[in-house]
């Protein structure tokens, strides 16, 4: 195993040598180039990413759930992509979960105490109620986070599948996970802090999980984000717009409809491209998935 040194994430950054002394200007267009290499990194690892959005959205069809761990910046952004499901798609905060060591806590303040022991991660992670039939993403940017390890190797023990989202080249995470996600963007701009390009690429894919997920469980139409629950004014006008872009209708009869449609924005949507009733529209989308592409019968 290598040492914490010989790690990618740990490396010196030749291109970033010397900011300390460079205006402030200068300093920003180091960052933003370096930033720039972020999002090809993640071109090699899409077919990875499409297996694990695959297996996320079968789990979810099949009644479980999706679980991020992490240490550090690692849990946090995963605690922050689960956080950001409920509102974001209308789901419940059960289905995505993030999990980071040392609790809540360690969301505002660092801890480090727990993330060197594998048995807490697996402790962590079944107390949460994680079972076969969920979803395990372990997230460490170095790929050898014993915290992440221990909860990985639970899981695998479980029957449940593992994803493994790392940052460096053939990393203990890559080899313990089923499913392998390994964008390498280089050197961070200051040696030692994977928050920066390794925590952006981090972001990113966890994006494209959930999201991407979401995306194939039809709550997504055209680009529209059509399962929004509309429970104050802001996200009314949001599902009024909506209704409108996909069907055509005006704002006013967009909120007509969506009062028609019990205010579910896929229901006013199917009712008014179908012209057909509230409970032959929901019944439509029950024998679709909630899919309205299938239930107006184009897929």
């Amino acid at each position: 195993m290598p040492t914490l040194g010989e790690l990618l994430t740990e490396q010196p950054n030749p291109h970033s040598s010397g900011i300390d002394a460079l205006p402030t200007i200068d300093m920003l267009r180091v960052i933003n180039d370096e930033d720039r290499q972020v999002a090809a990194s993640l071109t090699p690892e899409l077919p990875h990413i499409a297996r694990a959005v695959d297996v996320i959205v079968d789990a979810f069809t099949r009644g479980g759930r999706l679980f991020y761990i992490g240490a550090g910046t690692s849990g946090r952004l995963g605690v922050l992509d689960a956080s950001e499901c409920p509102p974001t798609f209308g789901v419940s905060p059960d289905l995505v979960q993030g999990i980071i060591a040392g609790g809540e806590a360690a969301l505002s303040r660092a801890t480090e105490a727990t993330e060197d022991d594998p048995a807490i991660g697996a402790h962590d992670m079944l107390a949460r109620g994680f079972t076969a039939s969920d979803v395990l993403c372990g997230i460490a940017a170095s790929g050898r986070t014993p915290y992440v390890l221990g909860a990985i190797a639970e899981a695998n023990r479980l029957g449940a599948v593992t994803i493994g989202l790392s940052c460096t080249p053939e990393s203990q995470l890559a080899r313990a996970a089923q499913i392998a996600i390994t964008p390498l963007p280089g050197p961070e701009i200051i040696a030692g802090s994977t928050r920066l390009k390794a925590g952006t690429a981090t972001k990113l894919v966890l994006n494209m999980l959930t999201t991407g997920a979401f995306i194939r469980l039809g709550y997504v139409y055209g680009n529209l984000m059509v399962n929004v629950q509309p429970k104050n004014s802001k996200l009314i006008d949001r599902a009024q717009r909506i209704i409108a872009g996909a069907t055509g209708l005006s704002y006013d009869q967009a909120g007509e409809a969506l009062l028609a449609a019990g205010r579910d924005v896929k229901t006013a949507i199917v009712m008014a491209k179908a012209g057909c009733s509230r409970e032959d529209a929901q019944s439509r989308l029950n024998a679709a998935g909630g899919r309205i592409t299938g239930a107006l019968g184009h897929g």
